[in-house]
């Protein structure tokens, strides 16, 4: 008989869906759901007001710069995140937990027949359609939409890495542009609860 999950895990870059469907499988479940951005942020989306910080981060950093500093704000918060899937497992405490902190290359060891993990990606076209929409592109200034151009570009880039880090370390990966994937997926994991 296969066992039951207590613990499922979603990675996935900004924008995604990660949080909305986390959200939708604790309500279902009567799981309790953690975000990383609760645990600690890097400077966020620039909207819908930029704040003084983050405009400086990204008016002032490269591309790369901006890229290779989330990776290194992922690799500082990951000890924290594996403590807490611990903690949670070994009180048998149900979770969702869900952020784009949740590396693949992070969780793909933790998947068991206990904990579920999977990776949400889309193509750039859906991504960048979704930022830009969220933030209000068309109405944004400028000098606005060169900060969300730089929050997009990185994002699309995690995205891209994310993808092709959940395929080498054999994580399940579901394209969140396409419903009835998403559908499915949502399917499964509430059936193995």
């Amino acid at each position: 008989m296969e066992e039951r999950l207590s613990g499922i895990l979603i990675a996935g870059s900004s924008n995604v869906g990660k949080t909305t469907l986390a959200r939708r499988l604790a309500d279902a479940l009567g799981w309790r759901m953690i975000s990383t951005d609760s645990l600690g942020r890097h400077p966020g989306r620039p909207w819908p007001q930029v704040r003084k910080p983050v405009a400086e981060y990204y008016s002032r950093l490269s591309p790369e710069t901006i890229c290779w500093f989330l990776k290194v704000h992922h690799e500082n918060m990951w000890p924290r995140l594996e403590q807490i899937i611990k903690e949670e497992s070994g009180a048998e405490r149900r979770f969702v937990f869900e952020g784009s902190a949740l590396r693949p290359e992070y969780i793909a060891p933790l998947v068991s027949e206990k904990i579920a993990g999977v990776c949400l990606y889309a193509d750039a076209d859906f991504l960048q359609a979704r930022m830009r929409s969220e933030a209000k592109y068309g109405e944004a200034d400028d000098v606005s939409r060169g900060l969300i151009d730089k929050f997009i570009e990185r994002s699309l880039r995690d995205n891209s890495e994310m993808r092709a880090s959940a395929k080498e370390h054999g994580l399940e990966a579901i394209d969140a542009a396409d419903p009835d994937a998403v559908a499915g997926l949502f399917d499964r994991l509430t059936s193995r609860a």
